[in-house]
């Protein structure tokens, strides 16, 4: 790292070397030094503003907007036009953190060539750092097309939301001597197609930990213990944005829901009583 790219930086890890500008080899050089990093998902301009100025390393404009922005009941229905909409706005946002766009369903599975146009698009288009898609052995061949093309790759296993319906669900994966190998070769055939990093989502925390040890690529970890190299959370589910049930990896760090309901009565009332617009609001 250049001492331009190195000087200490405010944020959540202050033993970390920051940087001015997160870049992918980045993250493989905190893995070797043994320093966590930091993922959150974003979707729009603000909020990418917000994690950008708290020091957050990295943003997914993953195609969990779907349920949180779009309201669709899974990822499926998400288009890669709604990707590139979305990745646009967190894009101008972000001045320090990598930005990667996930691949949403059916836009890179059936081909590495389909794998590749869907992905010069999220990249031309939104003008993200890196792509993500899910899958392990079976996406191999998508992996190496898109880095031999120029285009970094996130990977993506253990629970893959795409596939809930042929998963069973949303179920952990991982567990017992099978499944555990499974996790493993996944981990590796990625790793060896060229992607830069692997998400594990929802993965025991021992296959978790096992896979780190053994990658030289950086885990992230999303309910696969603190072992990984990283970690990530949807957002709206880390500060209470969210309602009802959440996962169990899921930590809530502030409660957004509560203070916009808040000022939103609190709004309507003054709207109600005519005590807004006051003469200071008005010319």
């Amino acid at each position: 790292m250049s001492t331009e790219e190195s000087a200490p930086y405010g944020g959540a890890t202050d033993a970390k070397a920051a940087v001015k500008k997160v870049r992918t080899h980045h993250l493989r050089e905190w893995k070797q030094q043994g320093r966590p990093f930091t993922m959150l998902t974003s979707y729009d301009l603000m909020t990418a503003r917000i994690f950008d100025e708290a020091g957050i390393d990295t943003l997914l404009v993953g195609d969990s907007g779907g349920n949180t922005v779009l309201g669709y009941g899974t990822t499926l229905p998400v288009t890669l036009d709604e990707m590139i909409m979305m990745a646009r706005g967190v894009v101008r946002g972000a001045s320090r953190a990598l930005v990667i766009g996930d691949l949403p369903f059916g836009t890179y599975q059936a081909s590495p060539e389909q794998a590749y146009l869907s992905a010069v698009r999220l990249m031309k288009e939104a003008q993200v750092a890196a792509v993500k898609l899910e899958g392990g052995v079976e996406m191999a061949p998508q992996i190496q097309k898109l880095t031999q093309g120029g285009i970094p790759v996130c990977a993506h296993i253990g629970f893959t939301p795409q596939s809930e319906h042929t998963l069973g669900g949303y179920r952990v994966q991982g567990r017992g001597d099978s499944a555990a190998e499974r996790v493993l070769r996944d981990a590796h055939a990625v790793q060896d197609a060229g992607a830069f990093a692997v998400v594990l989502e929802m993965v025991p925390g021992d296959v978790a930990a096992q896979v780190t040890k053994e990658l030289e690529i950086p885990t992230i970890g999303i309910g696969g213990g603190n072992q990984t190299d990283g970690q990530v959370l949807v957002w709206q589910d880390a500060f209470g944005l969210s309602t009802g049930r959440t996962p169990r990896f899921v930590k809530q760090y502030a409660n957004v829901h509560d203070v916009l309901l808040e000022g939103a009565r609190a709004y309507a009332s003054e709207v109600a009583d005519r005590s807004f617009p006051g003469p200071e609001h008005t010319f």
